[in-house]
């Protein structure tokens, strides 16, 4: 049975309003290469939120660099994120999904700063939108 979100859309909506790479990245669960998204490090006050729907994931306050070549975030909004065990490439990790259209992120690992939540959110800087005003 598949999950309900609250923004429904057909493949076909969804490639209509996203580019290519959104696309790939958000809908088919892909990855954008390392040290390449315009928010791998950005570091201004403000939101992130989904690209595919505009759901608010992340505040500027728990972004961090981690050196591992994507956006990367100690912890996201109160139930703005899906976990999914993703057992994919002979591994076993977290995927984030947006808890509001179901887009692939990026994934969740236990190797962020101890001294805040010790998570680092793995995120696709292409997934994600930056409000400045927020």
């Amino acid at each position: 049975m598949e999950k309900k979100y609250g923004v429904q859309k057909t493949e076909e909506e969804w490639k209509q309003q996203l580019s290519a790479e959104e696309y790939y990245v958000l809908r088919q669960k892909g990855t954008e290469r390392p040290h390449t998204g315009q928010y791998n490090l950005h570091f201004e006050d403000g939101d992130y939120h989904c690209k595919a729907c505009n759901a608010t994931l992340f505040k500027s306050d728990h972004k961090f660099e981690s050196g591992c070549g994507w956006p990367s975030f100690d912890q996201a909004v109160e139930g703005a994120i899906e976990y999914i065990r993703d057992t994919s490439h002979g591994m076993i990790r977290t995927e984030t999904l947006c808890a509001n259209c179901g887009s692939h992120l990026g994934h969740v690992f236990n190797d962020g700063p101890q001294e805040t939540t010790g998570q680092r959110y793995c995120i696709n800087s292409v997934s994600i939108d930056f409000d400045p005003t927020a």
